[in-house]
């Protein structure tokens, strides 16, 4: 199954913001590029190239790869609605990605494997697709034979105060619900979903 296995802390230090891919080192760049050529200023970067910049922060981020992301913004662009505020919506409803939300995962990587590794259930039946779409109304679960991990139990002990709008958790009976789709102001990334659109409308 394809997935990003390079670098995290350089990508995260390309973009500037630690949340992608979860790269733990010092994101701060130099104000000059690397090497004994490289004190000048950086030039401006053009309007493309801080659209693409933007696209790939959201794949990086969630862990999608070139294909799968065109796939989404498609369907994004069928629905009705504002096409960038949609595809983030979709990014959200993947089942790897609300695993990671509910904090059954420390991150998104991790959700991922747990879901490849068929550790997680939707609507009782145990589903090892980390792309899958989950609808309103579908109930995310761990297993139950799965329930003591420890990566599972240290990851749920430090779930702390985080929740969110779209998703409704179960501590009894460590299951959570994907109510609705997120709206934009809920999403706590900082994307620009518009610089994506006009990227792919060109």
């Amino acid at each position: 199954m394809a997935r990003y296995t390079g670098p995290k802390a350089k990508i995260s230090r390309k973009f500037g913001d630690a949340a992608v891919l979860g790269g733990g080192k010092a994101v701060s760049r130099k104000n000059y590029g690397p090497g004994q050529h490289g004190k000048g200023k950086r030039s401006k970067k053009s309007e493309y190239s801080l659209q693409l910049q933007e696209k790939q922060k959201v794949k990086y981020t969630y862990g999608i790869l070139e294909r799968q992301f065109e796939n989404l913004f498609h369907k994004a662009a069928v629905r009705e609605g504002i096409t960038g505020e949609n595809l983030l919506r979709l990014c959200e409803a993947r089942l790897d990605n609300t695993v990671y939300r509910l904090g059954i995962a420390p991150t998104r990587r991790a959700a991922r494997q747990l879901v490849v590794h068929k550790h997680i259930v939707v609507d009782g039946e145990v589903v090892n697709i980390p792309s899958y779409s989950l609808r309103p109304g579908q109930v995310v679960s761990i297993r139950e034979k799965s329930k003591s991990l420890e990566a599972v139990q240290n990851s749920l002990a430090g779930r702390g105060a985080k929740r969110f709008n779209w998703l409704e958790w179960d501590q009894s009976l460590l299951a959570g619900k994907f109510i609705s789709y997120p709206e934009r102001d809920q999403i706590p990334e900082s994307f620009n979903e518009q610089a994506i659109v006009e990227l792919y409308s060109k």
